[in-house]
Formats: C-alpha cells, sequence, structure tokens
C-alpha cells in the first residue's frame, strides 16, 4: 500500500519521516566514506612518496642480506658467483614476501582496502614496548597518552572558556573584559611555542616540576605514587596548551554569547525582571547548545593537531611522538595507520554532528521535512 493509500494520521507521516532518514542516512554515510577513502588514499601515496620509498626499500633489502650473507662463515667458501646468486634468491623472496615486485599503483590499491577494513598490517621497521609489530598494538599502546594530555587540556580549556565568556558577556568593557581582548592575540603563538620558556622556567631556573616524559624513571611501583608522578609531568604541557587557546577562545565565545545576548526574546526576558542566571542558562546557553556541542566535539577530534611537535618539546609518549618516529623510519602501514584511525573518528564525530543538530536545535530538521 502506497502512502497515497493510507488514511491520513494514520502511517503515512511516520512512514514518510521514515524513509527520509533512511536516505538521509545513507547519503551521508557514503559521502564520508567518500572522504576517508579519498584522505587515506592520498596519504598511501604521500607516505610512499609516490613509490620512490619502496624503491628505497629495495635497496635497504638488498644492502642487509648482502651484509648478512658476507658475515655469514658457512657461506664463505662459496665462489662469488654462487653467493651472489644466493643474494639475489634471498633478496627476490623477500621482496616478493613484502609484494614489492608489483607495481606500485596495484599495490596502493591493495593498502587502501586494508586500511578501510582496519587491517593494518604489521610495521617495517618499529615495535610496540612490548615487542609486537602489529600497527594496532603500536598505535593502541600509544593513544591512552595522547587522550590523556590532549584531552584534559582541550576539555579544561572548553570548560573555563565557555564560563568565563558567559561572565564577560554579562561584564561588557569592564576591565577584565578589556584584559582578555588585549591578550587574545597571545594565541597566535602554538603550545609548544609557550612549552619551551614554560621548560626553561620550571625545570631549569625554579626546578620545580620535571622537563619531560610521562613518568619519573624508574616508575613508581605504587599505584597513587605513580598517578602523582603523571600528573607532576602533565602540568607543564597541559599549561602551555591551555596558555595558547585560553584567550581566544574566551573571545571567540564572549563575542558569541554577547551577539545571542542582544535577541528579542532575551530582552523580553529581562523586562520581565528574570534574573541574570536564569537567562543565561536557560535564554542564551541553552539557545546555542548546538554550536557550543560542535565546537566542543571538534575539539576532541583535534586533539592530534600540534601533537608531533608538543610531544617532542615535552618527550610525551604519545601518538604524535610516534608519527614523527614512524616519519624517520619511513615506516609507512605506521603513518597510514594513524592516518586512518583520525580518518574514522572525524567521520564518526561529523555524523554525530547531524543528528545531535536535529536534537538540540527543534528548528534543524532533516531534509525534506517541514
Amino acid at each position: 500500500m502506497s502512502d497515497a493509500n493510507l488514511p491520513a494520521g494514520r502511517g503515512a507521516g511516520p512512514l514518510r519521516d521514515l524513509r527520509r532518514l533512511a536516505f538521509f542516512t545513507l547519503r551521508r554515510v557514503l559521502a564520508l566514506f567518500v572522504t576517508i577513502l579519498v584522505g587515506v588514499y592520498l596519504t598511501i601515496i604521500i607516505a610512499n612518496m609516490g613509490g620512490k620509498v619502496d624503491e628505497l626499500r629495495e635497496l635497504q633489502i638488498r644492502s642487509t642480506i648482502s651484509e648478512a650473507v658476507r658475515a655469514d662463515p658457512s657461506y664463505q667458501q662459496m665462489d662469488s658467483e654462487e653467493r651472489n646468486a644466493l643474494i639475489q634468491e634471498q633478496v627476490q623472496m623477500e621482496i616478493e614476501r613484502r609484494n614489492l615486485d608489483e607495481p606500485f599503483i596495484w599495490r596502493s590499491f591493495d593498502y587502501l582496502a586494508q586500511a578501510i577494513q582496519l587491517d593494518l598490517g604489521r610495521a617495517e621497521e618499529m615495535h610496540s614496548d612490548a615487542g609486537s609489530r602489529d600497527v594496532y598494538d603500536i598505535i593502541v599502546e600509544r593513544l591512552p597518552a595522547t587522550l590523556l594530555l590532549f584531552g584534559t587540556a582541550n576539555l579544561l580549556v572548553f570548560f573555563v572558556s565557555v564560563y568565563a565568556a558567559l561572565y564577560l558577556s554579562r561584564h561588557y568593557g569592564s576591565r577584565l573584559d578589556r584584559l582578555v581582548i588585549g591578550l587574545a592575540p597571545s594565541s597566535a603563538a602554538p603550545g609548544w611555542f609557550y612549552g619551551i620558556f614554560l621548560i626553561l622556567i620550571f625545570a631549569f631556573i625554579i626546578p620545580i616540576l620535571p622537563a619531560g616524559g610521562m613518568v619519573d624513571i624508574p616508575p613508581p611501583e605504587n599505584d597513587w605514587a605513580y598517578a602523582r608522578s603523571v600528573l607532576s609531568h602533565m602540568v607543564l604541557p597541559v599549561i602551555a596548551m591551555f596558555i595558547s587557546s585560553i584567550f581566544i577562545s574566551i573571545y571567540s565565545w564572549r563575542t558569541f554569547f554577547l551577539i545571542h545576548s542582544s535577541e528579542d526574546y532575551v530582552e523580553m526576558a529581562r523586562a520581565k525582571g528574570l534574573p541574570a542566571n536564569l537567562i543565561q542558562s536557560r535564554y542564551i546557553l541553552r539557545p546555542t547548545l548546538a554550536p557550543i556541542i560542535t565546537n566542543f566535539l571538534l575539539m576532541l577530534i583535534g586533539l592530534w593537531s600540534g601533537a608531533i611537535i608538543l610531544e617532542q618539546v615535552f618527550n610525551w609518549p604519545g601518538l604524535g611522538t610516534l608519527l614523527f618516529q614512524a616519519i624517520g623510519y619511513r615506516d609507512t602501514p605506521v603513518i597510514i595507520g594513524g592516518v586512518v584511525i583520525f580518518a574514522y573518528l572525524l567521520a564518526v564525530t561529523v555524523f554525530m554532528l547531524d543528528f545531535l543538530y536535529a536534537i538540540l536545535d527543534p528548528r534543524v530538521r532533516i531534509e525534506g521535512g517541514q
């Protein structure tokens, strides 16, 4: 039975909404999937330098096997031709094992298919602290450190900036408001820039905090002592990221709240004599939840932004340090694995945002809604 034959008010509306939602969801999933495909494939091409890295890898294989064969006493009795033939045979076997004998364009599609399925393979040069060569194990081992450091800093910046912006929107033009406006350009400098000065001051001139690392060496055996050690090592990098972001965040949200505080419904609430705190929570903060949640989720997904340099400055054993090492080793599977994880997290976040907008803001509807 078609929608036209359904009695009015008895299923036609819900069925139509369900079809519209299914179509919207499918289209968004396909669009995000194509975005992931393009991003990951470009990463594969760049990480391999269009196949040049594989050529360097073949030379490295030949050099390693040649040195191993010539250094082995059991092969010393062979003449040069037999030894060279043996070297060539072992080199060819290793090249075939790594599929380096295939054209790079075909291998790039194989890499793409494996990456999309989260089959990240094995690292070529690197390994986890536990000795595993699986890229998944290497990334999972480093991920908690990055989430702990950057998650703490970004959550702190987000909540402090929102509440400080609400306060400044009630005290527009005050000394504190002018001070925040004056300090906003300081956010142009990245966190690692402030980190260098913080290390110089609080780790060397006034040595009260550790200069780097995640925990004391050797690590404390007691759980509470271990936690205190981690917290003390987090202080300087968290402060560095906080300083680099807080003033521009407060300034942005303060301007955003000032714009919404001049709406007619807010003026009407003030005319009724409602308390200022109630006006801010019900008439300013609640209608702006959608962009606030958007900013919050995108801030969480942007944890890796600047991670490579900042983690190097503070010797923090997270994903940034891992990617820096992988680039140095030209370990393509590890580089691609990090990008794939980030791409999936970003896609899931964007997908969630589409539905959060509809939930948080009644004015937003699935395309085609009334």
